[in-house]
Parts: structure tokens; C-alpha cells; sequence
């Protein structure tokens, strides 16, 4: 029986769309997880065909239970994740099992951000930054290497804008520092200059060390206590400039890294210097990243993923091309879901794609914290980027969630 591992998945988003793939590619599909939550409703997971509870945390538990399952006779084509936490112990346990030409030791520092910070310094997209321990005292000459406030704080392993803070003072950058020490008391932490520009998320794989550029979008942030994204635009069309320096700063990274194979996004910034990277990820972003590239150019890039992951070869060729633009729905106060509405009327506007509303009635919604606090999504195309944005964003307006404190 060819099975495919998957090591944590997501509800909803990139992560369950690559499991429904590998079911539609004709693969027996495994779950290893850790979240009971998951086990209770196992009925929602119709596309898994088999869920194993176990630490994820832990690769000595995880080999045991593929063992077991190759004892039964389950012949394992790949082990893949779509989940940040798992990708690098995904790639580690493929290289035992069935090895596919990826790097997990290159996934492994992309996971850790001082690793990534440390691993490209010196390079012109790299920014300046210091990395210090949990307990180190900082003073003005701590920071002298750095440009000045504002500066940004975050942690190494931080994910989704969770632990990523903004310090305009030495007290602020103190506080955020004994803050996300409570959180991760052993954890390293990264202090790096701020960097103003137009920010840009570039989707890819790589095959054979060659470069694919799955999609190269604009993004729009909320300043709030975090950085949250909440709007996403594909360009259909790339300026010829803007994509052979985007080329370039990519192609680096991958002769950098000595990436055979391999997906990765890139978050990175313009400036009038020319680009800053903001961070590298391993795998495919989450949310309705997978949707926005199928609506854009027709290819589902989750389903070329394990592909390159089972050894074949991934295609990006575009059936069609339309400027796409996602805009997500937060909320301005916390409060208990008592009802949304406004969610047929979004489906029903025009240019609208796919509309959708994340919690159910009796969450506990809050202003966002991290990308995991953004509700609600409606994905609109158009013959143009302005036209598209206009159309999620009138759509947007049409979802209301209604709370009681």
C-alpha cells in the first residue's frame, strides 16, 4: 500500500489541502499528531485515512510508529509536513526512510531564525542584527552595531507574527526582551533593524537546484500590537525588473543553503538600497496561500509539492492568469462568538472566489496576537490588482462577527 506520512496538519488551509491531494493522487494518507483534539473529531478527517496519536515532538516515537506500519506492509513514498513546527522533522525522517534529495539540515536552520540570520550574514539582503542570550543585560553599546530605534525583537523560533515586536526605546526593547524570556526562557533572541518598504512573499520550489517561482505577491500589514498580515495580492503580471531581482536574491539563498530540492517562501522588503529578507520558511505559507495561487494561475502548488516529494518532477505552468487578491477579517475587540453574518452575501459579490469563516459559535475571538487570530478570508479576482483588492475588500466588509463580552 504507497502511503504518504504527514506529520501535524491544520484544520483548514495549505496543510489539509496537501493531504486532500495526496488522497486525490491515489495515496493511502497517515497522520501522525499530537492534538486530541483532532483524535475526537476524526470523522471531520474523512481524507486521512489513517490518524495516529503520538508525540510529533519526538522522532524516536515517531520512527516506532512508521516501523510499525511498514511491518503491516505499508511502503512509505514520502513523509512530508505542512506545518512550521514539523517540516525539518519531516525531512529528517524521509532521509531514514525514503529518501527524496531534500536537505533537512538546510530545513532545519531556515526553521531556527538566528540560525538563518547567522547562516546569511554578510550577504547585501541580509539586515543588520545582533542575536543575545535570554539573561543578557543590554545597554546602549549592546545595540551599537545596529542603525537605532525602532528596532525589532522577536524570538528564534517565532512563527506566524507571534513573537515578533516592535521596541522604539531601550525600556520598550527591555520589556519585549523579559517578555519573551517568560515565554521561552531558553531561547535565543534576535534584535535586528527595522526595515521600511513595500514587503513582498515569494512562493517557490526548487527542482534539480533550479529555481521555480510559484508566485511572487504583495503584502499589506495591520500595525497593531503585532505585524499581521491581513491582505495578499498575486500579480499576475511581474515587471521584468522586479522579478530578475527577486531571481537573484533567491537564487543565492538556494546556492547558500545547497538546496537540491526543496519549497521554501520569502518574505522580503524593498528599499532604496534594494532588498532586506525578512525571513525564510521551508514549506508553502499556510492559510489560503494553496487557493490563491489556484485561482491565480491554475495549478494547485500543495499537489506539485509532493510530487517533488515523491521524486517526480513538479510543474508550474499557468493555465490562466488573474490578479488575485486575499483580504482577511480580524476583529478590534475580544468578546464569545454569538453569530456571523454576512457570509452568503460575501459568497454572492462579485469577483469573489472562496469565502472563508474559521471560528464557530461560543470562540473566544481577540484583536490579533498572530496570524492565527485572522477569522476570516475572501479570495476576488480581476483583470487588474487594484480591481481585485477593491472587490475582496467591499466583500470583506459584508462578514461581521458578532460578540458579547
Amino acid at each position: 500500500m504507497k502511503t504518504i506520512i504527514f506529520i501535524g496538519t491544520n484544520k483548514s488551509g495549505s496543510s489539509r489541502e496537501a493531504i486532500r491531494a495526496a488522497e486525490r493522487l491515489g495515496y493511502f494518507t497517515v497522520l501522525f499528531t499530537n492534538n486530541e483534539k483532532q483524535i475526537r473529531q476524526r470523522k471531520e478527517y474523512i481524507d486521512v485515512h489513517e490518524m495516529i496519536f503520538v508525540d510529533t515532538t519526538q522522532l524516536a516515537a515517531m520512527r516506532k510508529e512508521i516501523r510499525m506500519l511498514i511491518s503491516k506492509g505499508s511502503v512509505i513514498m514520502t513523509i512530508a509536513s505542512f506545518v512550521d513546527s514539523h517540516v525539518s522533522k519531516a525531512s529528517q525522517l524521509c532521509a531514514e526512510f525514503c529518501p527524496n534529495g531534500t536537505s533537512y539540515k538546510s530545513v532545519a536552520i531556515m526553521e531556527n531564525k538566528a540560525q538563518t540570520r547567522t547562516f546569511l550574514q554578510g550577504l547585501p539582503y541580509s539586515p543588520k542584527y545582533i542575536t543575545v542570550s535570554p539573561k543578557a543585560r543590554l545597554n546602549a553599546k549592546t545595540l551599537e552595531s545596529l542603525p537605532g530605534f525602532p528596532l525589532i525583537v522577536k524570538s528564534a523560533s517565532s512563527t506566524g507574527s507571534k513573537d515578533v515586536l516592535q521596541a522604539t526605546d531601550l525600556e520598550q526593547l527591555q520589556r519585549h526582551i523579559r517578555k519573551l524570556t517568560e515565554k521561552n526562557p531558553e531561547e535565543s533572541i534576535i534584535i535586528e533593524e527595522f526595515i521600511e518598504g513595500e514587503q513582498y512573499l515569494v512562493e517557490a520550489i526548487v527542482h534539480d537546484r533550479k529555481l521555480h517561482i510559484a508566485g511572487i505577491i504583495q503584502q499589506e500589514i495591520t500595525f497593531g500590537k503585532r505585524f499581521i498580515i491581513t491582505g495578499y495580492g498575486v500579480l499576475a503580471y511581474v515587471p521584468k525588473q522586479l522579478n530578475n531581482s527577486i531571481k537573484q536574491v533567491l537564487e543565492s539563498i538556494i546556492e547558500k543553503f545547497d538546496i537540491q530540492n526543496g519549497v521554501m517562501h520569502v518574505e522580503m522588503r524593498q528599499t532604496d538600497d534594494g532588498w532586506r529578507l525578512i525571513e525564510i520558511n521551508p514549506r508553502i505559507s499556510g492559510g489560503a496561500m494553496n487557493n490563491m495561487l489556484k485561482a491565480a494561475f491554475g495549478f494547485d502548488l500543495v499537489e506539485e509539492t509532493l510530487k517533488l516529494y515523491l521524486g517526480q518532477r513538479p510543474s508550474l505552468v499557468q493555465k490562466q492568469r488573474n490578479f488575485v487578491f486575499t483580504q482577511y477579517v480580524i476583529v478590534e475587540k475580544k468578546g464569545i462568538l454569538e453569530k456571523v453574518t454576512g457570509k452568503k452575501r460575501a459568497r454572492n459579490s462579485p469577483g469573489v472566489v472562496e469565502v472563508y469563516v474559521k471560528p464557530k459559535k461560543g470562540t473566544q475571538l481577540t484583536p490579533p496576537l498572530s496570524m492565527g487570530h485572522r477569522y476570516a478570508y475572501i479570495i476576488a479576482q480581476g483583470r487588474t490588482m487594484e480591481l481585485a483588492k477593491g472587490l475582496a475588500k467591499k466583500a470583506a466588509e459584508e462578514i461581521k462577527f458578532h460578540l458579547k463580552e
